[in-house]
């Protein structure tokens, strides 16, 4: 085990994609002698140490370089049971040595012509670009914070290339008036609904478009998945265009998991040109999670707030990644996940306030079973000061039957029932009665909520179960302003 990385090394260190001069090698295999042992170093070529505590987060089998995923534990990974969750550690040491806000930075993805090849000599050029005396006199005669200004001046530039450019700071957006009508609701300030419909698994759509049509007047938007538990439905953007063709608004989810950094970018301005106006970014689902065969699970192209990164400076710089002006620029509603209960609340209020500064204007939270907990984080979000600066929906998903909860507490990474609503489950289970004491309990949690600070709506997850939203979304007391109830719709043509 690496001597600072309190891990194991997941893979073996990259090799460069070209032949190197034997200078660089020489450096590299010094530089990979030494960052081995100590820190499981891979050689991805923009090396981090310094803004994560000295561990060394591509110890994630995600490959997440900008904090936890939505699944992580104090416990263990849940992608790798037998090692711990990396991110978890370096927030734990980050916090302890009271260095948590440098997690706060946009760190870049990698970049693939340098993976493999050393830093150091980077690292080199950068002191002599500054000058050798300047920077031995601010690294040996000045005071800690001079100190380490003069080693950000040295490695800054270094894991923040001119391509990306990444900062702690929160980025309001460009546009001046709401570019969708989830926008537009929100801030006026109503109290809203967003569902969620599952898309099929054929090519048939009769079923999709009877279920968008049904739950379409109760919403603001309905969300499409991305291959949740990395398997294959349709797509999400084919599944969001259908909604628009239906009349309904939209929300088009985007797993980082399936994505590379060109595919993304070129998948936005599509969907934009098709009128979607809401794009929820996730890591998504580890390929553990999926079927057999299993897919490639050592590594993401790109993670959930690089993606918000790059979409945010579409928008509102109107420049692609690699510095292409946009002449009509993407215009879109930013969202992000948030997962209150994955793990330390603070620990998580920190990513999502790192998501904020990235690009996020709302957040759909997992799955919500226990109102006081929710609190905790609620209030760990108000003391970093960005409740208003994003919008929060809370998740709520009615359970169908104690076999389902059971599964979503063990199994589902992020997602908490608590041991009373796990009896009732049990005991409803026994006598019949499941499904409606699953809808009894959601609409318990919705009043518990909706009065709490910063809630601004909920995220009505249905899992399959699209009939029961009117119903609950009614007897709620969540009808939206301009409900109309619908008329008997008629058959859809597959």
């Amino acid at each position: 085990m690496p001597v600072f990385t309190p891990g194991r090394r997941w893979q073996p260190p990259y090799l460069p994609f070209k032949k190197e001069p034997f200078g660089r090698r020489l450096l590299a295999a010094v530089e990979k002698s030494i960052k081995g042992p100590l820190f499981g170093c891979r050689m991805c070529g923009n090396c981090m140490l310094q803004e994560t505590a000295f561990i060394c987060p591509m110890e994630c089998p995600k490959g997440e370089r900008n904090g936890p995923c939505g699944g992580s534990t104090a416990e263990h990974c849940y992608v790798d049971p037998t090692r711990p969750c990396i991110w978890y550690k370096i927030y734990e040491r980050s916090f302890s040595m009271g260095r948590e806000e440098h997690l706060l930075e946009v760190l870049p993805p990698l970049d693939w012509e340098k993976t493999g090849t050393e830093t150091w000599g980077d690292v080199i050029g950068r002191v002599k670009e500054i000058g050798v005396g300047k920077v031995a006199k601010g690294l040996a005669f000045q005071p800690a914070k001079k100190r380490y200004e003069a080693w950000d001046d040295i490695f800054g530039p270094i894991r923040q290339p001119d391509w990306w450019k990444g900062d702690s700071e929160y980025h309001k957006t460009c546009c001046e008036e709401p570019v969708s009508e989830l926008e537009r609701r929100l801030q006026a300030g109503e109290f809203v609904v967003t569902s969620e419909v599952a898309p099929p698994v054929t090519v048939a759509t009769k079923k999709l478009k009877e279920n968008i049509n049904l739950i379409k007047p109760y919403v603001a938007a309905i969300n499409f998945t991305d291959s949740p538990s990395a398997t294959p439905r349709m797509s999400s953007w084919a599944c969001s265009t259908m909604a628009i063709g239906e009349g309904a608004e939209p929300v088009m989810q985007i797993a980082a998991r399936d994505r590379t950094r060109v595919g993304l970018q070129a998948e936005v301005i599509g969907a934009a040109a098709l009128g979607v106006r809401n794009i929820l970014c996730l890591s998504g689902d580890s390929m553990k999670m999926a079927p057999d065969p299993k897919g490639r699970m050592d590594v993401i192209d790109i993670d959930s707030i690089q993606m918000l990164w790059i979409l945010r400076k579409m928008r509102d710089e109107g420049k692609y990644l690699d510095g292409r002006k946009i002449k009509f620029p993407p215009q879109y509603f930013l969202g992000a996940a948030a997962s209150p209960f994955a793990s330390e609340p603070k620990f998580q209020a920190l990513r999502e306030h790192k998501k904020v500064n990235a690009g996020a204007q709302f957040f759909q939270t997992n799955l919500v079973y226990d109102a006081d907990g929710l609190e905790i984080w609620l209030n760990e979000i108000a003391k970093r000061d960005i409740l208003d600066k994003v919008f929060i929906l809370i998740g709520i998903t009615p359970i169908k039957n104690y076999k389902i909860a059971r599964y979503m507490n063990d199994t589902v990474p992020g997602v908490f029932i608590p041991d009373k609503l796990m009896k009732r489950m049990e005991a409803a289970e026994a006598k019949g009665n499941a499904e409606e004491e699953g809808v009894q309990i959601a609409l318990e949690l919705i009043e518990q909520v909706r009065g709490k600070q910063g809630v601004n709506g909920i995220h009505l997850m249905a899992v399959g179960w699209e009939e029961i939203v009117p119903r609950i979304i009614t007897e709620a007391g969540l009808l939206p302003p301009d409900f109309v109830k619908p008329e008997a719709a008629e058959a859809v043509p597959a």
